[in-house]
């Protein structure tokens, strides 16, 4: 019997780390199922491609009607699209900046999920690419903490509505992608304190490249199994325990 070539749905694998999941998951021969907004399917004749605004909730069933037409089997979801939001304190973000920012982070991903338990397609894994900023708290990172530590719950609700699924939400850790570009931007790190560990990492130039984090994660996934579907995994957590402890021990408390 001849082998089938595994499947992998990746969003937001036009750049960053979604781009070096879909490079890493196509050297291990695997068939990428890509949706973003700027597309990349010149990347491989293996890269199957749509183009779709993640933040347009309706225009996302189409989308992926149109991506996985034919697909019955996918041994890998990875929900990796996400926008950072501003840093700000949260009183000074507007309840429609942080709807926008649900949007995308969140909903667009329930989105996708409800569409996957519609078409019936069996899904081996889903890993929803989130951040330390979903429990660490720290000020600035109203938006993009708020989103991320819904988007664990999220995965964590899901996790029964897929029980042939292992489902985790997991914190990457600092990856050099734009993002960084736009935190090494921001100097008012006395205000936010947690810019100043971004800046001495970017520095220090410690910081794994899209490509190294990709085969970081992948690397995981056979151990993320170990955890309850459904669960939160910071990488940090089981792959640099001691970076993981300095992490939560810089955690800007509150003053009060």
């Amino acid at each position: 019997m001849t082998k089938q070539t595994p499947s992998a749905l990746i969003t937001g694998n036009s750049t960053g780390l979604g781009l070096g999941l879909s490079h890493a998951l196509l050297d291990r021969d695997y068939r990428v199922f890509g949706c973003s907004r700027r597309g990349c399917a010149a990347l491989s004749d293996r890269v199957v491609d749509v183009r779709c605004d993640l933040s347009d909730l309706d225009a996302i069933d189409q989308a992926m009607e149109q991506l996985l037409a034919g697909v019955d089997h996918l041994e890998l979801v990875v929900l990796n699209a996400g926008i950072l939001g501003e840093i700000e304190d949260l009183s000074g973000v507007s309840v429609e900046r942080l709807r926008e920012l649900m949007d995308i982070n969140v909903w667009a991903n329930k989105v996708i999920l409800d569409w996957l338990l519609a078409s019936n397609i069996a899904v081996d894994q889903i890993v929803a690419i989130s951040s330390g900023a979903a429990v660490l708290g720290n000020r600035g990172w109203g938006g993009y903490a708020l989103s991320k530590a819904t988007l664990n719950m999220l995965c964590r609700l899901y996790a029964h509505e897929f029980p042939d699924t292992h489902v985790a939400a997991i914190a990457p850790g600092l990856i050099d992608t734009r993002i960084i570009d736009t935190l090494c931007e921001l100097s008012d790190t006395e205000r936010f304190p947690a810019l100043e560990r971004i800046h001495a990492a970017r520095d220090a130039d410690v910081l794994p490249s899209p490509a190294a984090a990709a085969e970081r994660i992948l690397g995981a996934l056979p151990g993320l199994r170990d955890f309850e579907s459904g669960s939160f995994v910071d990488l940090r957590q089981i792959l640099a325990p001691q970076e993981y402890e300095a992490l939560m021990a810089a955690r800007h408390r509150p003053a009060g």
